[in-house]
């Protein structure tokens, strides 16, 4: 049994620094990782290349569900008032089930920037807003 408690020690050391450091916003290599505590993105930009795909990992470390909608105006317009429970196959809008963690791959054409938002009642009201900003190659 002692031999299992450095195992499970040394896990969740590396679940805190994932959570707490390991998330950056520049997917300058393709990747980026967003984190998702007290309702709210950590960090509330990332940057990505036009025409580039990026592999974005969202951690959910809420004990709620969340989700990621990232998109224009008219995107998010249409999530604020729509009713979609569950996302899963667009990769520009994901669902977040509480202490789990999610990955999609997005390829952004133009750039510009693009908000992502929990659109989740209140969420955003309440700070679950970032940015996207998409650069030229």
């Amino acid at each position: 049994m002692s031999l299992r408690l450095p195992a499970v020690l040394l896990a969740l050391g590396a679940a805190a620094a994932l959570f707490m450091g390991g998330c950056g916003g520049d997917a300058s290599a393709g990747e980026a990782a967003v984190a998702i505590r007290y309702s709210h993105f950590e960090p509330e930009v990332i940057t990505a290349t036009a025409g580039d795909p990026i592999t974005i990992t969202l951690q959910n470390g809420d004990p709620i569900e969340h989700e990621w909608i990232v998109g224009t105006a008219a995107v998010h317009e249409r999530h604020r008032n729509g009713t979609e429970p569950f996302h899963d196959e667009i990769p520009t809008e994901v669902t977040i089930p509480s202490l789990s963690t999610r990955v999609t791959t997005v390829t952004f054409a133009a750039p510009g920037e693009y908000q992502y938002i929990c659109h989740l009642p209140g969420h955003a009201a309440y700070g679950m807003v970032g940015t996207v900003r998409v650069t030229e190659d």
